[in-house]
């Protein structure tokens, strides 16, 4: 389940003191107690009753430039500080199922009700009002192919501090009661863009779709389908010697889809991946390998799409 991190008694802080704090202290996004030690620099934040309205108004008299030109999440979050190679800054705006802004467009826009994880750790503060419910569980990332776990429902109350442990927290948001603000840090690593994030079905505890990618999976299926033999030549490279095994997973799809009959498609799929599906129909239909010795570990992916955090 989601950590509770004690948000420490310290006084409030602005947004500039926020960011030096974070700017001037070690971390490592991938140490859970590492990132959790950030959680009390954002409640002092959070104590800070002024800083979010100022910030709006001063966007409004711009006409939003300020989000229009950094802001790649939509309405829903304000972005205080864009990414920087180690962490992003960010308010999300929760309004509840008697909001106009939900009677009119439906809770899909605000992923209400999505089981969900994250391919990032993140720290939540809960700001302005009484904060949005969740349903949650728990995963073992390490074996993907095991159910995950129901740990209960709540919300974030005003003044709680919670950590969202990449990978291993599995979340389903629910309106809150009346609108409700929340306040992030997430923690940034180049090696994220390549770890999975998924989309759950609540029935079966199972993964249902893979919500990720990176734009380079998407250059490597044109390549394979409009590079000719210098294209083939290119995804042969990548799905032999790409480092990570999402990729060289991708380039393996891209030669099946893009040269079914191709004999010298096939020869390179051959190469690369000797048991792959496109060599042979059957192998698709085979039990998947237990997660106690899982092929290529955590962040094997085939297929995945864009989506916001």
């Amino acid at each position: 389940m989601t950590r509770m991190i004690d948000p420490g008694i310290g006084g409030a802080i602005t947004l500039d003191e926020l960011v030096e704090a974070l700017e001037t202290t070690p971390f490592d996004p991938h140490d859970e107690d590492s990132f959790a030690a950030l959680g009390p620099f954002l409640a002092r934040l959070g104590r800070n009753r002024d800083f979010l309205a100022d910030r709006a108004i001063a966007e409004l008299k711009t006409r939003c430039a300020g989000q229009s030109a950094a802001n790649s999440y939509g309405a829903q979050v304000f972005l205080l500080r864009p990414p920087n190679g180690r962490f992003v800054l960010r308010a999300n705006f929760w309004p509840s199922a008697a909001d106009g802004i939900v009677q009119a467009s439906g809770t899909a826009p605000f992923v209400y009700g999505m089981a969900h994880d994250h391919n990032f750790p993140f720290l939540t503060y809960g700001y302005l009002g009484p904060g949005y419910w969740s349903d949650y569980w728990e995963r073992d990332p390490a074996c993907p192919h095991e159910p995950m776990r129901f740990t209960g429902r709540r919300r974030i109350e005003p003044g709680q501090l919670m950590l969202y442990r990449m990978c291993r927290d599995v979340h389903a948001q629910l309106p809150p009661d009346a609108f409700s603000v929340t306040l992030n840090i997430l923690g940034s690593h180049p090696s994220h863009r390549w770890i999975d994030q998924h989309r759950f079905d609540p029935a079966t505890g199972e993964i249902a779709e893979v919500l990720t990618t990176a734009p380079s999976e998407g250059l490597a299926t044109i390549a394979a389908h409009l590079g000719c033999g210098n294209g083939l030549d290119l995804i042969d490279h990548l799905a032999r010697r790409h480092p990570h095994p999402r990729m060289r997973a991708t380039a393996l799809a891209a030669l099946a889809a893009a040269r079914p009959d191709c004999s010298q498609a096939l020869a390179l799929i051959a190469r690369a991946a000797p048991g792959h599906p496109a060599l042979d129909p059957s192998a698709a239909d085979r039990p998947r390998q237990s997660c106690a010795n899982p092929p290529g570990g955590p962040g094997d992916s085939v297929r995945s799409r864009d989506t916001a955090a």
